[in-house]
């Protein structure tokens, strides 16, 4: 599989009622319940508005030098010279019209993805070094509770 390139959201994992993980299209968690705020409270839903409008423009980028990107549309309304002031003051990055932080590193090992997250330490008492096999069987890259598929 050719791993370089743009990958964009799939979709994003969610708990049901019944506490159990299944995946949502961007369209279906845009306009999913918001069971941890207050519906009734305007401004509480159009920040969680704000925030999923950005999840679902998010897309990760792999390049070929062994690092990866994961990238966020820049907020709406923002002008270009602030966008040039955040970027010179270094509060912000960007790639490819989009916000994005530091990279990520990711290889091969037999044919095999493997990422850095740099989330290193013990899972359930076990040594974890960060590394994981980010792709699924499916040929979903999946990063937290996030499902990215390659552009075409």
């Amino acid at each position: 599989m050719d791993y370089i390139g743009t990958w964009k959201l799939h979709s994003v994992m969610v708990f049901d009622d019944n506490d159990l993980p299944v995946y949502l299209t961007p369209e279906a968690y845009l306009h999913s319940p918001m069971p941890y705020i207050d519906e009734s409270d305007e401004e509480a839903v159009a920040d969680e508005m704000k925030e999923r409008q950005k999840t679902i423009g998010m897309k990760a980028k792999i390049c070929e030098d062994g690092n990866l990107y994961l990238l966020m549309p820049l907020p709406a309304g923002v002008s270009q010279a602030e966008i040039d002031r955040a970027v010179a003051a270094g509060v912000i990055k960007v790639m490819d019209g989009a916000m994005t932080d530091d990279p990520m590193h990711w290889e091969l090992r037999d044919g095999v993805f493997w990422l850095n997250t740099g989330m290193a330490g013990e899972i359930m008492e076990e040594p974890a070094d960060g590394w994981v096999q980010p792709v699924d069987e499916n040929g979903f890259f999946c990063f937290m509770n996030f499902r990215f598929i390659k552009e075409v």
